[in-house]
């Protein structure tokens, strides 16, 4: 089974990023992948882990078990709309257990300066 769990790691927004300051992801019927993301993760910081929230928003709202979602590789946080277009960091604690943070925020730039967690980017939107 796979897993996409990070542990004391920061995945700062994009470089090709649109905004300068967080933006919520606009409500859809059906809810959006990106949307439950934010939701989960504002509502509840450090409940879920990586998979937790990933599961739910990819594969329980199409119908897939947990265990046929992770039975192969599946993108991590890196790919998500949060960090590419909406302008939210992700941090992952010591247990695995994630949370967002605004881009303008000062816990974000505490995180992206904090030398003792591992730093990642999301991944651009553009192949340039």
């Amino acid at each position: 089974m796979y897993s996409t769990n990070d542990f004391d790691t920061f995945i700062e927004v994009a470089a090709d990023c649109p905004v300068t300051v967080a933006a919520v992801p606009p409500a859809k019927d059906p809810r959006s992948a990106v949307q439950i993301e934010y939701e989960m993760l504002i509502d509840s910081p450090y409940e879920y882990t990586s998979d937790d929230v990933l599961y739910e928003s990819n594969g329980a709202r199409r119908g897939i078990t947990r265990e046929d979602f992770f039975a192969k590789p599946q993108p991590c946080f890196r790919a998500s709309t949060l960090g590419k277009k909406y302008g939210w960091g992700v941090h992952a604690d010591t247990e695995g257990k994630i949370a967002i943070y605004a881009i303008e925020s000062d816990d974000y730039q505490r995180l992206a300066a904090d030398p003792n967690i591992k730093h990642l980017e999301a991944m651009r939107s553009s192949r340039k």
